[in-house]
């Protein structure tokens, strides 16, 4: 049974660090990619970042670029998502899903990924709440 699970939310200071964890298991991690995704109370979802470490591919929403980094940690079942420089609009429930490489479809999985989630996103995580406060 496939299982994604966030760990590492909490509370920071604006301007602060924090890294997420997406602990994986029951599918082969290098036949998916990766994406992290936000919710924050009253908005929509936002595609945070994508990671196919197959494709040697990584993607990034707007919000999240030059700020954030997401990678996997070698030999691991694991992708981290780096949030660095924290902003009180960074507050929301975090998720990483995972959605399977199709083929045909590799050149644009990231931006398939963050852009449409719905049509892509085979498994979900539960969500992790990040909190940036003073």
């Amino acid at each position: 049974q496939a299982q994604l699970v966030e760990s590492g939310g909490g509370l920071v200071q604006p301007g602060g660090s924090l890294r997420l964890s997406c602990a994986t298991s029951g599918f082969t991690l290098n036949n998916y990619a990766i994406g992290w995704f936000r919710q924050a109370p009253g908005k929509e979802r936002e595609g945070v970042s994508c990671l196919s470490t197959k494709l040697h591919v990584t993607g990034y929403g707007d919000s999240a670029r030059g700020r954030f980094t997401t990678f996997r940690a070698p030999e691991l079942d694991t992708v981290y998502l780096q949030m660095n420089d924290l902003k009180s609009e960074d507050t929301a429930v975090y998720y990483c899903a995972a959605s399977r490489l199709q083929v045909g479809l590799e050149a644009d999985i990231c931006s398939d990924l963050l852009d449409a989630p719905e049509n892509f996103v085979d498994y979900w995580g539960q969500g992790i709440q990040v909190t940036v406060s003073s």
